[in-house]
């Protein structure tokens, strides 16, 4: 007898029978200025032409940002927090952080907030904002880190500005009566020993359209008359129709223009004395001029100052809904009861998420990254044509235009999109978005298959077949993943659902050969099966910065570039295979994607200075070749080398059956290119499975006892991106005088290659601590327990693969839980984090980690990256290894899920 479902599952079958219940959500950016998208400078200096202090008073053109940011689908009416303290030299209206020159280890946003909850639909949501009580000490911030990239960044806790608690804890929720009607309760703590004042304002305004669009009709607010203890902000707009913001209390109502203080930042005039800064000039300088005293504008807040005692809570509660709900009924009366039912249908759709095995601990790891992977959608608008003839370019010409992106010209994005951290990457990333679709598979497998889509789309992908990669530069190259993530959703929906989503298997196919063909047409440069891609995700990983030309001149194959595309292949074929199933046509795709898969793993194993495999090390390099034809091995242990374990999948018996053509294919090249087997395994496994892997058993040994030594890769919170062995023993490459090196760096960069935000060279990065527990289980499937290697390496310990896998993974896990003094690794040395009972439990999803000792680095809150490590959990918190062996007869373990 199948479970009933809990009301968020019905919420969501519901949305995509077309109740909008998705209409209104966290769609708002973190930070919008300083990106790409509001950049019309002449030289593409996107940081300094549009600078966190300008933002308070300069209208955005493409997005918004806020605090606890809130809006439609497409940001036209939006919702956010604004707080002061009486202290600060501004209204805090958004988060505060270094540009990436500001910053010794680039972009860093310095503030404290926490996504505690979200359900997928968002009918329920809460955050959290920890604001202190003193002024923010902005110039100490910067000043401060000035430092050099040998140093540790300077934090806000390092400020002292949180001794003694003297800050509030701000918490916001989120709850939906129904898709239209919206309740926000903001709750205010002060934590400190004495009271304190606090001026609440939420604010509530339109996105300018009507200055960059001017066939836009400008929409409206007003103050409307209304219950004696109820303020409303009528609020009118030609698509939305007229919404209203129902606030409770008998406070006064501020209103302004979404426009820009032309006076301010360009010292021009302004054409209406209200401005967008005006209610922070009334706020902070007391200038009551500069709010509209006939309480309308395009801007509008509610004024709250509350007296805060020492350990006190207060809350305010606020209601978004459609006029017409409302009428002369009494706004509140159902707050609470809608609020707390919205909590108890959360709390009832994670109990059916988290499996049953899981901690209290684990289970809160899983709950709060699946939160953050939620609240960091965001609406994203690029406009690109307009974008370049706003620059003074065209689409067919070369003169004038801007520095970047000429090529994209065909691109229109104007979605919902899965941000990496909507502070220090609020722009999609094409890798990091297909990992996100694993983690939201978790909880929203529609809307995760919806982001494959984008990607894939029109409107996204170019002509030529290539994806982009990001708005700083879509043209670069990130790993192709997309077939991968693509087959994993479509089984994952066929185990819960019984079936899988055959047209989006189609539709995604077709796209995905587009840009199969552009990856074997434009990065395989000798046309002989090794590919080069460029920095391919991986920032500082090598020698060289890998996008640049080579200081040695030539090229680089790459052993990740390669086996990236092994990968892309043995997915393409599996895809191929499953729908041959219901359309014998593709067969011959299968047969293809077989022939291609072949052919790379020839050219990577061939021994000698054909192929990127050593012999004598046991490992895959990437090859230096020179214009004079010699052929330099680059012998870094990296990821970059871990990386051909990974191309490995399963082919079950059945999948064998659906195409007989094919596998006569495989008869026939087997007898008459033997050389294209090599380092192949041969032979049929366990529950009579086949495998397609770039490794044989002994290469996959010889990996393995690099990987799983705990002085080379295995660190305790995981599989290091960098060989420890490189911290006694550096690579040097010597070119022209120049010393280039690698040295193992657990933690920040100190190079500047590539930006210098981001460090492979030491730190535990999950997306590929995931790919790799991936492969693991799939050799597991093939060899089950007569394949046994010794973890860790020198131990004596003998484990199967699934065992690994599961060490590795609960090495991984071990980052974000509480350990027998009650802390945690990815809180470092941050003692308040460790101790207080107001921070050790709100947790934070980082870019990566310390390869030594677990400690959260770079972005901090790169949920759904990072956040992925709640498909570690979900795995092993469900199956045992002999569930693991047999969940594999439908299809590779790593795409099945138990039905819930």
């Amino acid at each position: 007898m199948s479970t009933p479902m809990n009301a968020e599952q019905t919420r969501l079958i519901e949305s995509e029978k077309g109740i909008p219940w998705k209409k209104w959500g966290p769609y708002l950016s973190e930070r919008q200025w300083g990106t790409v998208r509001e950049d019309y400078s002449a030289d593409g200096d996107a940081w300094n032409y549009f600078t966190h202090d300008q933002a308070r008073s300069r209208a955005y053109r493409s997005g918004e940002d806020g605090l606890a940011g809130f809006s439609d689908e497409k940001a036209r009416l939006c919702f956010a927090l604004a707080l002061w303290n009486g202290k600060d030299s501004i209204l805090k209206e958004r988060l505060f952080g270094l540009t990436n020159s500001e910053g010794n280890h680039g972009e860093d946003v310095k503030e404290y907030y926490f996504y505690l909850d979200s359900t997928p639909t968002h009918s329920y949501m809460k955050w959290l904002y920890k604001y202190p009580q003193e002024a923010y000490p902005y110039g100490e911030v910067i000043e401060k880190n000035r430092r050099s990239k040998l140093e540790p960044e300077f934090e806000l806790l390092d400020t002292g500005i949180f001794n003694d608690n003297r800050y509030f804890d701000v918490f916001v929720e989120y709850a939906k009566s129904d898709p239209e009607d919206i309740l926000i309760k903001i709750t205010v703590a002060n934590r400190g020993a004495a009271d304190a004042t606090l001026h609440v304002l939420p604010t509530l305004w339109f996105r300018n359209t009507w200055s960059w669009w001017p066939h836009t009709a400008k929409p409206a607010m007003s103050h409307k008359k209304a219950q004696k203890g109820v303020q409303i902000i009528a609020a009118t707009h030609e698509d939305l129709g007229e919404r209203w913001l129902c606030v409770e209390g008998d406070v006064p109502v501020l209103f302004t223009e979404n426009e820009t203080n032309n006076r301010r930042i360009f010292g021009g005039e302004n054409a209406s004395p209200y401005v967008k800064d005006g209610i922070n000039e009334y706020i902070v300088h007391g200038n009551h001029d500069a709010v509209n005293p006939a309480g309308t504008g395009t801007k509008a807040a509610t004024h709250h100052v509350l007296n805060v005692k020492a350990g006190e809570t207060v809350s305010l509660r606020l209601r978004l809904t459609d006029a017409a709900r409302i009428g002369s009924k009494q706004p509140f009366a159902d707050f609470d009861a809608v609020l707390a039912k919205r909590l108890k249908d959360a709390d009832d759709f994670y109990r059916d998420v988290i499996p049953p095995k899981a901690t209290e601990d684990e289970g809160r790891v899983m709950r709060q990254g699946l939160a953050g992977m939620l609240w960091s959608k965001q609406y994203f608008l690029f406009e690109v044509d307009q974008w370049i003839k706003d620059h003074g370019g065209s689409l067919f010409g070369s003169e004038g235009g801007p520095t970047r992106n000429r090529e994209w010209g065909h691109m229109i994005n104007d979605d919902i999109i899965s941000m990496p951290d909507k502070w220090e990457y609020p722009w999609y990333a094409a890798w990091d978005l297909a990992f996100h679709t694993l983690g939201l598979s978790v909880v929203d497998i529609d809307f995760a298959k919806e982001q494959l889509d984008l990607m894939l789309g029109q409107l996204y992908a170019h002509p030529n077949g290539q994806i982009p990669a990001y708005e700083w530069n879509f043209s670069d190259v990130n790993p192709p993943v997309h077939a991968w993530a693509t087959l994993y959703l479509y089984r994952t929906e066929q185990a819960a659902r019984g079936a899988g989503d055959l047209n989006f298997l189609k539709r995604s196919f077709g796209k995905l050969l587009a840009n199969f063909t552009w990856w074997m047409n434009r990065k395989d440069n000798a046309g002989n099966n090794l590919f080069e891609g460029g920095f391919l995700g991986l920032d500082n990983i090598g020698v060289f910065d890998r996008s640049k030309p080579l200081p040695t001149g030539g090229y680089i194959e790459q052993a990740d570039g390669t086996a990236w595309m092994a990968f892309f292949s043995q997915n393409m074929l599996e895809i191929a295979v499953e729908i041959a199933t219901y359309d014998p046509s593709y067969e011959d795709f299968a047969g293809k994607f077989l022939d291609h898969f072949l052919w790379i793993n020839s050219a990577i194993n061939h021994v000698g200075s054909c192929g990127l495999w050593d012999e004598e090390d046991g490992f895959y390099y990437d090859i230096l070749r020179l214009p004079d034809g010699q052929s330099i091995p680059l012998k870094v242990r990296s990821v970059v080398g871990l990386l051909p374990l990974c191309a490995t999948s399963i082919i079950e018996p059945w999948q064998r059956e659906r195409v007989p053509r094919v596998m006569k294919l495989l008869e026939g090249r087997r007898r008459r290119n033997p050389e294209l087997f090599e380092g192949v395994h041969q032979g049929i496994g366990y529950a009579e499975r086949g495998i397609m892997t770039l490794v044989n058993p002994d290469r996959l040994r010889r990996i393995l006892r690099y990987m799983l030594d705990e002085n080379e890769f295995l660190g305790e919170y995981g599989i290091r991106a960098l060989s420890r062995f490189h911290r006694e023993h550096p690579y040097i490459f010597h070119v022209q005088g120049q010393e280039y090196r690698v040295d193992y760096l657990p933690g920040d960069s100190d190079s500047g290659m590539f930006g210098g935000n981001s460090n492979w060279r030491g730190p535990i990065w999950m997306p590929m601590n995931v790919m790799i527990v991936r492969a693991l289980l799939n050799f597991y499937l093939f060899y089950g327990e007569t394949f046994k290697v010794e973890c860790p390496t020198g131990s004596g310990k003998m484990m199967s693969l699934y065992e690994v896998a599961r060490e590795i993974a609960a090495r991984l896990t071990r980052i974000f839980l509480r350990d027998a003094n009650g802390r945690r690794p990815v809180f470092g040395d941050a003692e308040k984090f460790q101790s207080d009972p107001n921070w050790r439990d709100n947790l934070l999803f980082y870019e990566y980690f310390h390869g030594d000792n677990g400690a959260g680095i770079g972005a901090s809150h790169q949920t759904g990256w990072s956040g992925i490590i709640v498909a570690d959990i979900d795995i092993f918190k469900r199956l045992d290894a002999a569930q693991v062996l047999n969940a594999g007869k439908k299809g590779a373990f790593s795409e099945i899920k138990q039905k819930k």
